[in-house]
């Protein structure tokens, strides 16, 4: 049975629709809405009464974006679904940094995440005029994506390239100062406990697996402070588990804790990871840090609060947000960054017991 249309439904209402009742062009209708220094105070506001009368809420966006050739947003491209990004607290400051950036020229910010089977499908149909891309591997699909869309992009904590605008630090000297520090304290035996449990065994097995440019730089970084103190790199046992955050890093901490001969201390890759082996050290009466060292990486707020306060290193987060946003704005694709890092000494290492 064919259902007849109601009398009473209102027909569509388009922009003709508009200029025909206030008797002016389509073009006069598209000038109130996108160019209203075209047209007179008084002309804009009869439009806008007619529209609202009519009900005529105004021109589709992607209609207008087709048309204009801009959207006045820009696309975040993140390395892991978005209940991942707004639980890490590195990644907030990063993104409270980017929307900073983008807030003072007034534009809009799109969030781009990994989602399994539509990696590159979201990039592609993301309504964007340019790309900031966060830890995204160099082989991944979205790169392709991006380079296919033609718009401009920005990598940050990206490898060197040619083509590519960048903003990084220094991973690798800032790993390596977390090393000197801990040698400096007697430390001979040390651990590495690394999110997502896809490495080696030991430090020489996970920089060889390591596929991000950050866990590549932060390894050599700690190969190269460990190798200058007489360690053997590829004796320094390295534990992971699946995820990013503090229960990760508690469960990975176990493997080294349980050891026969544990650690005097361990490295972490980051400060929810850290805090993590702090906690396992804790279930199994190990003091912290008389007993074991402990450093992070990242000086999120939670490291100068935690029991003890983490030592750690210090980036920019906010800065490498805001950075790139505007290299990705004014800059050229020869363009990088590097930003500063600061060793922070807290209560969470001691000399070697």
């Amino acid at each position: 049975m064919t259902r007849r249309r109601s009398s009473h439904s209102r027909p569509t209402v388009t922009l003709a629709t508009v200029a025909e009742a206030v008797g002016v062009s389509r073009m006069t209708v598209s000038n109130a809405y996108n160019r209203p220094d075209q047209l007179s105070p008084e002309l804009r506001e009869r439009v806008f009464a007619v529209a609202e009368e009519l009900g005529y809420s105004g021109p589709n966006p992607v209609a207008r974006t087709l048309s204009r050739g801009e959207t006045g947003s820009i696309g975040l491209v993140l390395d892991y679904p978005l209940t991942t990004a707004f639980s890490d607290g590195a990644t907030v400051a990063f993104l409270h940094g980017v929307a900073a950036g983008a807030e003072a020229r007034g534009l809009g910010l799109s969030l781009v995440p990994r989602i399994e089977g539509r990696h590159a499908a979201l990039v592609q149909s993301a309504l964007v005029d340019g790309f900031v891309l966060y830890c995204v591997p160099e082989d991944d699909p979205r790169m392709d994506a991006v380079r296919a869309r033609g718009l401009p992009f920005v990598g940050v904590d990206f490898d060197p390239a040619r083509d590519l605008a960048r903003v990084n630090i220094d991973d690798r000297g800032a790993a390596r100062a977390a090393a000197r520090h801990l040698a400096a304290l007697g430390h001979r035996r040390f651990g590495v406990v690394l999110p997502y449990a896809t490495y080696g065994p030991t430090g020489a097995d996970a920089e060889a697996r390591a596929t991000h440019h950050v866990e590549r730089e932060r390894l050599a970084g700690w190969r190269e402070g460990l190798e200058a103190a007489g360690v053997d790199w590829s004796t320094v046992p390295v534990a992971s588990s699946s995820g990013t955050g503090v229960e990760t890093g508690r469960l990975a901490a176990a493997e080294l804790l349980d050891r026969a001969a544990r650690p005097t201390a361990v490295i972490a890759l980051s400060d929810a990871l850290a805090m993590g082996v702090v906690e396992s050290a804790r279930e199994r009466g190990i003091s912290v840090p008389h007993q074991l060292s402990v450093t992070g990486f990242d000086d999120i707020p939670e490291a100068a609060l935690s029991d003890p306060p983490l030592t750690t290193i210090r980036q920019p987060h906010h800065l490498k947000g805001s950075e790139a946003v505007r290299l990705l704005l004014e800059g050229d694709a020869a363009q990088s960054v590097v930003l500063p890092t600061e060793l922070v000494v807290r209560a969470s290492t001691s000399p070697a017991p």
